[in-house]
């Protein structure tokens, strides 16, 4: 989907209600509280109904994203498009200006989005890259009386770590993480890949054991070796670099309390990006928000 899309297919915002309620409830609307199909049409209210069942009133936007919102469905559904297609992003600024709203209120809107990126598919399988980053200022770009002493390389004192495993030519997952010691990659591993698949990784020692679940293969940076036959990790630091030219460029700065959820929108739209029917996945995703954490 694009702008002149959304403006063709959804001009007004009675035709994006509409529009939900096929999604939704195939046009046969159910209470959101009590899942009744027991239900009246609101003339006072347009777009409403009342529950003959638990006697609530509800409309299609209830328990989805754009929950209680005041805004014009519209520009919901141009902002979600806006979303997608910005391959690095789009601030909250810059959204804002787009859709004529405050920043605050797109900052909103885009992290009500990302619930409906939240992913929770199958795991990965056949030849998987696996890696390590750490977001976070670089010390050396740093005025000196704020530099952190011994912070380079792996240190995470000021940096977050980011693991992530991409299947190749497929689905990549990445989280953040506390650390990337043994136990927290090799457990990230083996719940998101399936067994016995093949794990390309560079020479990290917290790596050694995979072996023993997975057929495990190792690229040697430290030697100036990246690419040896089908062995290398190139996918992955790929998508790291996606990742981070889309936080310096676009959002300049993020708190670690809400880089997951940056990640999770990193992840869906690389996972999507040949999906033609992407927009409709998502909305389908915003009106079932339950089954994301399910």
């Amino acid at each position: 989907m694009n702008l002149i899309q959304i403006y063709k297919q959804f001009p007004t915002h009675e035709a994006c209600i509409n529009h939900l309620e096929k999604v939704r409830w195939d046009n046969k609307p159910k209470c959101p509280y009590c899942k009744s199909d027991r239900n009246t049409p609101l003339k006072e209210k347009q777009k409403r109904y009342h529950c003959n069942n638990c006697n609530t009133s509800f409309s299609v936007t209830v328990d989805t994203i754009f929950h209680n919102t005041k805004l014009d469905l519209q520009k919901w559904f141009l902002a979600l498009t806006l979303i997608l297609n910005a391959k690095k992003g789009i601030s909250s600024r810059q959204l804002a200006r787009d859709i004529e709203t405050r920043p605050n209120t797109a900052w909103r809107m885009q992290m009500q989005v990302r619930k409906a990126m939240i992913e929770q598919g199958d795991l990965l399988e056949g030849i998987i890259e696996a890696d390590e980053t750490f977001v976070g200022g670089k010390e050396k770009n740093k005025h000196k009386n704020k530099r952190t002493p011994n912070n380079q390389g792996r240190s995470n004192k000021t940096k977050q770590p980011v693991i992530g495993a991409i299947q190749r030519d497929g689905k990549v997952v990445a989280r953040k993480a506390k650390g990337t010691d043994g136990r927290t990659l090799k457990s990230f591993l083996n719940t998101n890949v399936k067994k016995g698949s093949t794990i390309m990784t560079d020479e990290w020692q917290a790596y050694r054991g995979l072996s023993k679940n997975f057929e495990h293969y190792v690229i040697k940076h430290n030697a100036g070796e990246y690419v040896n036959g089908d062995i290398y990790t190139n996918s992955i630091e790929n998508f790291w670099s996606l990742l981070k030219r889309g936080i310096t460029g676009q959002y300049h700065w993020l708190s670690s309390k809400y880089l997951g959820k940056y990640i999770d929108e990193f992840c869906f739209r690389h996972n999507h990006r040949n999906n033609e029917k992407v927009f409709d996945l998502v909305l389908l995703k915003s009106v079932n928000l339950r089954s994301n954490y399910e």
